[in-house]
């Protein structure tokens, strides 16, 4: 459903779905309910102002009753950020098509505490772009090619492309050169195939018994010394350091940080697999290495074969000739 009000500040409005019924009878009792324990009189402000409004964009005010919109729109107040302290890199744009490459740290769309600080509000404000929207989603702590959609027109075009899984997607890890003790020993390239889910508990993925929906081809490009600052996140601190290629062949979320750690194989800097580490403030010097490296497809615009590739290099595979 199109939000009767535009983006602001890069940002989009607010929407809110009313309930059917309750012990409310007017749109601002629910807000109330809602919100009220934050700020009360901002919310009788916004009321008063017609700054809340409904289907059409018609405004609210405080005796509008709650049977009359289903979904109201409102512009939250947004909190200050401190700058990520990253930029982002255009590798190409049209009429149709912004390609990026997305540093790492910084997240794709707007979510809790970051918003301004999101690839698509800085691209947004930064190009003057407000109709903008992300074709696919990058970790926050991954790094890479990123493609967004500067046209309405068009984009279901491009999305489509998505639904199908016709766009190849390659990407690139450090991690240790052998697995972690425990662990068997690989023969490269190889397929890890499994069934993934989001864990009930935390914001992680897991592996359960069932019929596999994640596929990942992995292949090991190249091995080299790593320095004490790479081994420390490591789960074999003997272990040299190596280059992977992976390739995967569905959506799953962390699906290739989990089918690296399903292989003792942990990428440096992960933590969240194979081990949850405590919650600490992110260490810019640290990234991830996990890296988006190119993405192709055929372009559904001019039917030619595109790719698009990352200019940027994971830290400790750039200290090493490839």
């Amino acid at each position: 459903m199109q939000s009767p009000l535009p983006v602001r500040d890069g940002v989009n409005a607010t929407r809110l779905r009313l309930p059917d019924e309750g012990p409310w009878t007017t749109a601002m009792d629910y807000m109330m309910h809602r919100w009220g324990h934050i700020d009360p009189q901002g919310i009788e402000d916004r009321f008063d102002a017609g700054e809340i409004v409904g289907e059409g964009g018609i405004p609210l005010d405080r005796a509008t009753r709650l049977e009359d919109h289903t979904f109201i729109w409102y512009y939250r107040t947004l909190p200050p950020e401190t700058r990520i302290p990253v930029d982002i890199s255009i590798l190409h744009q049209d009429e149709h098509l912004l390609v990026v490459d997305k540093p790492h740290f910084l997240p794709t769309t707007p979510g809790g505490t970051y918003i301004q600080e999101s690839a698509l509000v800085r691209l947004r404000n930064q190009l003057d772009l407000p109709d903008l929207i992300p074709m696919h989603r990058l970790d926050r702590m991954t790094a890479g090619v990123l493609l967004l959609s500067t046209n309405p027109d068009t984009r279901g075009k491009y999305q489509v492309l998505f639904e199908k899984r016709q766009v190849q997607k390659e990407y690139e890890c450090v991690s240790a050169a052998e697995p972690a003790a425990g662990y068997a020993a690989v023969d490269f390239p190889v397929v890890v195939r499994n069934r993934m889910t989001k864990s009930r508990s935390y914001l992680l993925a897991e592996v359960i018994d069932g019929e596999p929906n994640a596929e990942t081809r992995i292949e090991r490009l190249e091995t080299f010394d790593g320095g004490a600052s790479s081994r420390a996140g490591l789960t074999n601190a003997a272990s040299r350091l190596a280059r992977y290629r992976l390739e995967p062949h569905s959506g799953k979320t962390h699906q290739l940080r989990v089918h690296m750690a399903s292989l003792g194989l942990g990428i440096v800097n992960d933590a969240f697999y194979p081990d949850l580490l405590d919650k600490a403030p992110d260490d810019y010097t640290k990234p991830l290495q996990l890296l988006a490296r190119g993405i192709r497809f055929v372009d559904p615009i001019s039917k030619h074969p595109v790719e698009y590739r990352s200019r940027l290099e994971l830290s400790e595979a750039a200290q090493t000739p490839h």
